[in-house]
Formats: C-alpha cells, structure tokens, sequence
C-alpha cells in the first residue's frame, strides 16, 4: 500500500497499470494517516511525521517530492531506521530552477527593474546610473554541481561564460565545466568568479557556508544567486556585503526567514532581487516529476532498486 498526498483518478489507473501490485491510498489528513499506519508500506514525505513512522512497522519507503530533504533526515525515527528508504526529486526541478537563476541574474546584470519602474511611469527613461554588463567571457562559480548546478552551468556555458564548480562527489565534470574543485577550495575560487550560483543542499557543512567571510572572498562587485535553501546563508552578511558594494546585486528565491516577514530590512535593500521559492514551477517540473514518481512505483512493485535515493546520513 501506497499512501499519496493526491492523485487523480487518471493518475491511479496509470499507476495501476505499470505497478498492479500496489495499492493507492489518497486524501488523508495526518491524523488519519497515523491511524492507519500498521496498512502501509510506502507513503509520501508528507505524511513522514514522527508518530506515523513509530506506528508503521510495514513502512520500507518515504518518497520526498523535493530536492532538498533537510526536514526529513533530522527526523530520528527516519534516519536511524535503515530498512525505510527515502527518495527525493533530484534532478527534477533542474531545467526550471536554472531558468529562474538566469532570470534573476539578467534581471540584475542588465537593469530590467530599473526599465520595468520606468515602463509602469510610461517614460522613455534610459536610466543612464544602472551599470549593465554582458556575461560573455565573463566567470559564474557553480556552488555545488549536482542536478540543479548542472543545469545552471549548461545555460552559464551557454551564454559563454567560463564555468567552475565545486562538488563533495568525485563524479566528473561535464564538458561544460572547466574545472571542479573540493568543498574546500571554495574560498579561493569564490575570489575568480563574477557570479556565484549557490546548489548546495542543507546538511550540517553547508548551514551558514556563506558568511561574512565567504562574502568579503568574494570579488567587489561580483554578483551571489541563491536558489538552494536560505540557511545556506547568513543574512546579516548578506545584507552587508550589499550595502557595502561587496555585491553588486543578489537574487534570492530562497531566504532566512522564509517566508521572509513583512518588515525585514533585506526586502528594502535596492540590489536585492526576490522571489518567494517559486525557481521550480513550472509545467515541465510537474512532467518530470510524474514521470519519476511512475517509475519509481513500477520499482517498487517489481522490488528494484529505487531512483534518487537518499544518503540519509550525509542529507542527500
């Protein structure tokens, strides 16, 4: 039995159909879940709270419908249970989310807000104090080069741009990229980079990574993208190298708070661009996602090994 969050009825029939062995269950609320608990043997993260896992001694699968996991591997009763795999999206939300990165850096990099303000006024206003530059020859830092990173360096390739990265796995590069360093050249090769584009996952090494120190390694006026989790960063250096010119601008899909309260200085600093965790909407998010899920289901009836599991240990 497969507990789902929601499904349609053509989604159950398509799921029955590669995967008959497998029983859906959809549309109950946590309470009810745990009340079932002992019936199932694969549930969506959703339902992966601490009291249902206690209760389901069947439970061999939770499936993540994220990238990142971090609100799952901290729970005990999941991580320390090793019989129980869970699964993410890796990989899925890519293509859309490194849009969103290029979006928001071009927004920066060539003054749309500026043109955007202008247009609401009706004014033909050039606004000759924006600094514009071209990306061409220009270096972005991938900040981890796992599925979304490497699809933020195909469009940074693109756009011919010289592209480094840094990685903990030891997986090569794509053609693409020029050179991978370790988690611990970070600092020296943030100080190369005109735009840095952060991937990593939130696990215990990267919490924080981007501190006061991170940002002043940084080259002046170089530009920092932020489409991984806030708590990656520190706020209050962020803002600061803001102010200062340290950074020329930043895009932010991901922050700390999130949802970032009504009030907070960082909403009113000009360089900063925001938006609110939307990088991977998109309908081809949904698409590659069903698709995964499918194939996933179809695995776990036949008992196959699943795709995208997660370390639990190391959070991704």
């Amino acid at each position: 039995m497969y507990l789902a969050r929601e499904m349609s009825a053509e989604q159950i029939a398509a799921l029955s159909a590669v995967a008959p062995g497998v029983r859906i269950v959809t549309g109950l609320s946590r309470e009810e879940a745990v009340a079932r608990a002992a019936e199932f043997h694969a549930v969506d993260a959703f339902y992966a709270t601490p009291a249902l896992l206690r209760a389901a001694p069947r439970l061999r699968w939770v499936a993540a419908h994220s990238a990142g996991v971090d609100r799952y591997v901290t729970i005990p009763e999941l991580r320390d249970r090793d019989e129980v795999v869970l699964t993410n999206f890796r990989a899925v939300h890519g293509p859309a989310i490194a849009d969103h990165t290029f979006a928001m850096l071009l927004s920066l990099t060539r003054g749309l807000r500026a043109s955007d303000a202008a247009q609401r006024n009706a004014e033909w206003n050039r606004a000759e104090d924006v600094n514009r530059i071209a990306l061409d020859g220009r270096t972005m830092l991938v900040v981890g080069l796992g599925g979304i990173g490497t699809e933020i360096a195909k469009r940074a390739h693109g756009f011919s741009m010289r592209v480094i990265a840094t990685r903990r796995g030891s997986d090569p590069a794509p053609d693409c990229v020029e050179r991978v360093g370790r988690p611990s050249d970070l600092l020296t090769m943030l100080g190369e980079a005109d735009v840095v584009a952060v991937a990593v996952p939130l696990t215990a090494e990267t919490e924080g990574l981007f501190d006061g120190k991170a940002f002043a390694a940084m080259k002046r006026g170089s530009y920092f993208l932020n489409i991984a989790r806030g708590k990656v960063v520190i706020t209050e250096a962020l803002m600061e190298a803001l102010r200062s010119g340290q950074l020329a601008g930043a895009g932010l899909d991901v922050t700390d708070p999130e949802p970032l309260p009504a009030g907070h200085p960082l909403w009113s600093i000009p360089n900063a661009l925001i938006t609110a965790h939307i990088a991977a909407d998109a309908e081809l998010t949904v698409e590659r996602g069903w698709a995964l899920e499918q194939e996933n289901v179809r695995r776990f009836d036949a008992g196959e090994p699943l795709l995208n599991v997660v370390d639990k240990r190391l959070g991704y």
